[in-house]
């Protein structure tokens, strides 16, 4: 997704919206490209950018379903926070932190601002090849910025304080994320020496997947989840139909994720990156469950949803340079390796609610590596893959660390063992998403309800960081 930055004259004008993709030629140079194919790609730009738009839904339907109804309007609030405070930071930072131009290839930044929209060829099809406009260049880039913090979002739900994960999002989205991406999409160190990420396995997810790790271990988990005697306790989510509707939320928007990765209409490879995504996805699901039928003869649906997002994680660095057949084997072993990761994690007591670590680092790492091994590139190679994951965990790990250490030191990162029994949203906001005293199971004292199966009380559980 590497973005050029040069600006030349050109007196081009774009023609209406209207001309269809056919009109096109697949290849053009940037003097070459016609009204009609500039206006073409632009609007298949601006049609991905609001797909990618559409998985922030997505993930806030498949986070609120797999956590407890005594916790959705704080879900809720983290996910509109994290798109509204993430568009604005990446206007005033991120943008040129990412893509900085000429830089050392480590760090970089041209500016505060978009300032650089205002110069003359920007918005013309002398910029990016005549793929789209600079305007259309930070949009469709937006929306890949909050993903990062989204995919934090999910593994410290129903324990973090709101406000600590509201500065540790700003502050990831902001400068780790960007400053990471620049590094390949920006044309920085990793990009010079032959690592690939066509739309982020690593880029977006597996350094999401890194924060959400460390966030993670420093909570601890939640009340009740692992019993004294090692067992692991189920806590259901509120809403399988919900993380269900998330979850086909995210597969469209992985249309635009990868489609709009190619960065063109161009119709050969946009189709071709669909085809890959949409049968990486439906191979996930299955690996997943079948993988899952080695731990119980019952079927479990949150596992397969899993899948096949775990599917749409593992082929989105090479979805544009692994065939088809291959692809249904990335998603098939991505399936399977997110069942055996959710397991692990849970053998760990690294308590992650929706399995976000297991979808987008484990994931994330393994389509990162697999472009080493069936890319039809013979110049990617595993070795160099490996370094790129590398980086990005060593970077992301300490960046993400020092965060959540230095909030934990400070305002504190955990609510308290009272506030979580009763729930985020009425410690948090004062207010719930549902009209729980009229639901089975709800009790007055606040929660603890979810503990009584168990046979555990307060006074039982693990001691926790407040």
């Amino acid at each position: 997704m590497f973005r050029n930055r040069s600006l030349k004259l050109c007196g081009r004008t774009a023609l209406l919206a209207s001309f269809v993709l056919s009109l096109a030629p697949s290849v053009a140079l940037a003097e070459e490209v016609s009204p009609a194919l500039f206006t073409a790609n632009n609007v298949w730009m601006m049609i991905a950018a609001a797909l990618v738009f559409v998985m922030h839904l997505g993930f806030a339907m498949v986070e609120s379903g797999l956590t407890r109804a005594k916790n959705t309007t704080n879900i809720l609030f983290k996910n509109t926070f994290i798109i509204c405070c993430g568009i604005l930071t990446y206007f005033v930072v991120g943008f040129n932190l990412m893509y900085p131009g000429d830089f050392g290839g480590f760090l970089g930044f041209a500016g505060f601002g978009l300032s650089a929209g205002f110069e003359e060829g920007a918005n013309t099809a002398a910029y990016a090849g005549g793929g789209y406009t600079y305007w259309t260049d930070f949009l469709f880039q937006a929306m890949f910025a909050a993903t990062a913090a989204t995919i934090v979002s999910g593994a410290v739900a129903e324990r973090i304080k709101l406000s600590s994960f509201m500065i540790f999002s700003t502050l990831f989205v902001a400068f780790v994320y960007p400053i990471a991406g620049s590094w390949k999409w920006g044309g920085g160190f990793l990009d010079a020496m032959g690592f690939y990420d066509f739309a982020g396995s690593t880029l977006v997810h597996s350094l999401g997947g890194w924060g959400a790790l460390v966030g993670a271990m420093v909570l601890g988990p939640r009340l009740g989840k692992y019993a004294k005697d090692g067992r692991v306790m189920p806590i259901p989510g509120s809403s399988m139909p919900l993380t269900t509707v998330g979850v086909f939320l995210l597969w469209l928007g992985w249309f635009g994720f990868n489609g709009g990765s190619v960065l063109s209409a161009d119709p050969t490879l946009t189709s071709f990156t669909l085809v890959t995504t949409c049968l990486a996805a439906a191979s996930g699901g299955i690996g997943a469950m079948i993988a899952y039928t080695s731990i119980s003869s019952k079927p479990d649906l949150s596992m397969a949803l899993n899948g096949i997002l775990a599917g749409l994680v593992g082929i989105t660095a090479g979805a544009d340079v692994i065939n088809p057949n291959m692809a249904i084997v990335v998603g098939f072993i991505a399936g399977m390796l997110v069942v055996g990761s959710v397991m692990l994690f849970d053998k760990l007591k690294i308590d992650d609610p929706v399995g976000a670590i297991s979808v987008h680092l484990t994931c994330g790492i393994w389509g990162t590596l697999a472009v080493g091994i069936f890319s039809t590139n013979p110049e990617h190679t595993l070795a160099i893959q490996a370094v790129g994951v590398a980086c990005y965990a060593i970077f992301t790990v300490a960046c993400a660390s020092a965060i959540f250490m230095t909030l934990k030191a400070t305002i504190g990162l955990r609510v308290s063992e009272e506030e979580e029994l009763e729930g985020l949203d009425l410690a948090e906001h004062g207010m719930h998403a549902y009209d729980l005293a009229g639901s089975p199971g709800f009790m007055e004292d606040g929660g603890r309800s979810d503990f009584a199966s168990a046979g555990l009380t307060p006074s039982k559980l693990a001691p926790t960081d407040r």
